[in-house]
């Protein structure tokens, strides 16, 4: 099972590995960890997809509370919360196909963002599922480097009744 986790933290050294070791004492690997700060520079939200048994996850989730620089943590579904993630894939591309590159990725919504003699460098940002699409996309070339921020997310807010 996959697991979204959304932390909020004070921006102090330490703190990110704090929450990265809680997760790999338990044997589980991060598949995707992004950090950076918030609307309040002194606050970092850190987004982590886990995979691992419920139980343990909810052990873990526990111990981020009590951790003493640990704002606040959520565990949001997919389904209730914003999520995006940025690639930039890099393609060797010669001139015979460099038009037929950037058409589909005019077709998958990504930027060019460096144009070389034998290379293009693409960039794909929104859901995880989309930057997948453009990997597999692009797989068919040959990608020379591949870089991943990992997923972001905000709980969507809660509609207040009224």
């Amino acid at each position: 099972m996959k697991k979204l986790i959304s932390i909020l933290a004070r921006n102090r050294p330490g703190v990110l590995s704090h929450v990265a070791g809680l997760i790999t004492r338990r044997g589980y690997n991060v598949e995707s960890i992004a950090a950076g700060p918030t609307e309040h520079p002194d606050i970092t939200r850190i987004t982590l997809v886990v995979a691992g048994d419920e139980h343990i996850l909810e052990q873990v989730v526990r111990q981020f509370r009590k951790l003493i620089d640990v704002i606040s943590v959520e565990v949001p579904s997919y389904g209730h919360a914003l999520t995006g993630e940025l690639a930039l894939i890099s393609i060797s591309a010669d001139s015979v196909i460099r038009e037929e590159i950037l058409n589909l990725a005019t077709l998958l919504g990504l930027k060019v963002m460096d144009i070389q003699e034998d290379s293009l460098t693409l960039m794909a940002v929104g859901t995880a599922h989309t930057v997948d699409t453009a990997v597999v996309r692009f797989s068919a070339y040959s990608i020379k480097a591949l870089a991943r921020t990992g997923v972001v997310a905000l709980p969507k807010p809660i509609p207040e009744s009224g």
